[in-house]
């Protein structure tokens, strides 16, 4: 199939075999960071603007990595020193950016569905790289691209996320993909940190972090996102850590093989202890190594739908 999107919002509107087109892209692409020359001409003569409303290093980084790979030229908007300062909204960004002929918009945003608002307003193509508690999807996408390395199936490999699930993008997108792609998702928190009806989603529900682990193939671990809620809401650190935190001992219960993903920042001691996440069922590094070719494939599936498309809304 040929992909026919200008934009990517989110996995939860995308068929399985988009997302598997995806995945393929991505993986033509990964051979090109072993090159001594990291570079291929496929996005040559187009802009990428990374718009990040949200700290970020990772996500951030990782586009403009991508975007560079692939010879496109790359503009970084820091909001605090922008017009955004002054009062200027999103959409008035948005346009400016498109007058100024750029092709592609990377936006972070820490409203929900600011991506889609975004992209409805334009012609050039617009990426979510994470908005509100809503959708991450390329987070999502690397994360499965992940798996699909280690144990060379999706269909039936049973993952646990564990941790804030209530604030987690990541999770959502997660869930939307893992399970469109047959796999079997647990989540796992305290009963505060999950929402409300995410079984809808196709998700299993355990507030027991052993029974999470113990028939897991893999366990993507969550960090606590104090930043968007009250600290009051949460459990003490010390006692979430005791109660859900991956250490050694817990993960001695679970399969062997299990390995243990986070698409940090980490909360050493939080969410997961020092030794696990430097230790060898750790794929940490590995999901940072591999968001590279996710965004390339994504990039460069957006802009040729852009241009076969004629810049169209096909959303």
């Amino acid at each position: 199939m040929a992909w026919i999107r200008k934009d990517l919002l989110g996995l939860e509107d995308l068929s399985r075999e988009e997302i598997e087109l995806i995945l393929t892209t991505a993986e033509s692409f990964k051979e090109i960071s072993t090159r001594e020359i990291k570079k291929v001409p496929a996005l040559r003569g187009k802009t990428v603007v990374n718009l990040f409303y949200e700290p970020s290093t990772r996500t951030r980084v990782s586009f403009e990595v991508a975007a560079k790979r692939l010879s496109a030229d790359v503009i970084n908007i820091a909001t605090e020193t922008s017009s955004v300062r002054k009062g200027e909204t999103l959409i008035d960004t948005g346009k400016n950016i498109q007058a100024l002929k750029a092709d592609i918009i990377v936006v972070r945003h820490n409203c929900s569905g600011a991506a889609t608002m975004l992209a409805r307003h334009l012609d050039i193509s617009v990426v979510n790289a994470g908005d509100g508690w809503h959708e991450h999807p390329t987070q999502a996408l690397l994360d499965i691209f992940t798996l699909k390395e280690k144990f060379g199936r999706i269909a039936g490999l049973k993952v646990s996320i564990v941790g804030d699930i209530a604030h987690s993008r990541v999770a959502r997108s997660n869930i939307w993909g893992l399970t469109k792609l047959g796999a079997e998702v647990t989540v796992c928190a305290p009963k505060m940190l999950i929402p409300e009806g995410i079984e809808k989603m196709g998700a299993r529900v355990t507030y027991d972090i052993d029974e999470a682990l113990k028939e897991a193939e893999a366990v993507n671990v969550l960090r606590m996102q104090f930043e968007r809620d009250e600290k009051a809401a949460f459990p003490q650190q010390l006692e979430y850590f005791k109660q859900y935190g991956i250490t050694t001992q817990r993960l001695k219960k679970a399969k062997k093989k299990i390995i243990v993903m986070h698409p940090g920042p980490i909360n050493r001691g939080i969410e997961i202890s020092s030794e696990i996440a430097d230790g060898e069922n750790s794929v940490i590094l590995e999901q940072v190594t591999n968001g590279i070719a996710v965004r390339m494939g994504v990039l460069f599936l957006v802009a040729q739908a852009r241009d076969n498309n004629g810049g169209n809304h096909t959303d």
